[in-house]
């Protein structure tokens, strides 16, 4: 039972009538939008109108920088004045503490050794820095070591 193929020639792909169309590989240029004088023009337009914006917000600026400085020009001495102040109290604070630890030795008397002045050169009344250990003697170590860190890295 054999199939009987038809007698028919076999169809071979042709290309269409009159044949395929061009290739197009010839160099196609992109369109100018603008010309050379165009993008001068644009570009000094531009700086120009940067420059204004610069120049106001400079003005700006430097108005606030001048209004910060007096500020802190103003304010610097009483900063001053306030840091003077807790040193001072600090030094009370030792020499009260001082007073009050060694308060049962016999012949002791504050800012003395046993009654002997430490600085035998100076006048009674000159203030002597005491040097950051010995301002710190009587704070608690909290205080002592975060002081410690701020010297130590500035």
């Amino acid at each position: 039972m054999a199939t009987a193929v038809p007698n028919c020639a076999p169809k071979q792909d042709l290309p269409p009538p009159g044949g395929y169309k061009k290739i197009p590989f010839a160099r196609v240029p992109p369109k100018s939008y603008f010309t050379g004088f165009t993008m001068i023009g644009a570009y000094v337009a531009v700086t120009a109108v940067g420059l204004g914006i610069y120049y106001l917000t400079a003005k700006k600026v430097r108005r606030d920088e001048i209004e910060m400085r007096s500020a802190q020009n103003v304010i610097y001495p009483i900063l001053i004045a306030e840091r003077d102040r807790e040193f001072l109290r600090q030094l009370r604070r030792n020499r009260d503490e001082e007073a009050e630890l060694m308060k049962n030795v016999p012949g002791w008397e504050v800012g003395t050794w046993y009654g002997e002045p430490v600085y035998k050169t100076l006048p009674e009344d000159t203030l002597v820095t005491p040097i950051f250990k010995e301002f710190y003697a009587h704070s608690d170590w909290k205080s002592y070591a975060k002081r410690a860190h701020l010297k130590l890295w500035s």
